[in-house]
């Protein structure tokens, strides 16, 4: 048994499908429990975020980075990097942006050096680059540090991100899940989601 929190922050709720086809792919994985965390709500989710194998952190990329509430979650953390309490626990990102750019990149690598940062051990997307032209394509977008989804500012939540990248950010849980089965030690699905 592993267990996995998606921690994220959605403004116009185009990240939250991203973070909802995250929780998808990992809770696909047998043996493998999977908590979503608002950050509207992450105060009363410590218990879960602190006892997870892994914590899957998923943004909106605004102005170049973290959306402004994910990034007081990351800053809430302070105590627990000091004591290490996420030390050797696996990290994974996912983000989303109204550009088809959108420096989506900066977001992921703040992230992953956040993650660093707390000492746990990231985990990429695994995905070699999909074609762009096509909606369904895994990878899409070209991302390795993790899952990138594009969604224009004025489209519906039900509507963007679009199939692929729905698709990615489901094989982005799958791979975590898998990973986090290997790292707890159950072996049994050590290729599950790879």
């Amino acid at each position: 048994m592993s267990t996995i929190a998606v921690v994220y922050h959605s403004g116009f709720g185009h990240t939250r499908e991203q973070a909802e086809a995250v929780r998808r792919g990992a809770a696909a994985v047998p043996g493998t429990e999977v908590t979503l965390v608002s950050v509207d709500e992450y105060e009363s989710a410590w218990a879960a975020i602190d006892a997870a194998d892994a914590i899957i952190f998923g943004t909106p990329t605004y102005m170049g980075g973290p959306s402004a509430p994910f990034k007081a979650f990351l800053d809430a953390t302070s105590g627990r990097w000091a004591r290490q309490q996420w030390r050797d626990k696996l990290a994974a990102g996912f983000t989303t942006s109204a550009g088809v750019s959108g420096d989506k990149l900066a977001t992921l690598q703040a992230l992953s050096l956040f993650a660093m940062q707390h000492g746990m051990v990231w985990v990429g997307l695994g995905l070699l680059p999909g074609d762009f032209e096509s909606a369904d394509d895994l990878n899409r977008i070209g991302g390795f540090l993790g899952a990138m989804a594009h969604a224009p500012a004025d489209a519906a939540p039900e509507t963007a991100p679009g199939p692929g990248d729905l698709a990615t950010a489901e094989h982005l849980g799958r791979r975590v899940a898998a990973a986090a089965m290997r790292w707890t030690g159950d072996r049994s699905l050590a290729r599950v989601g790879s």
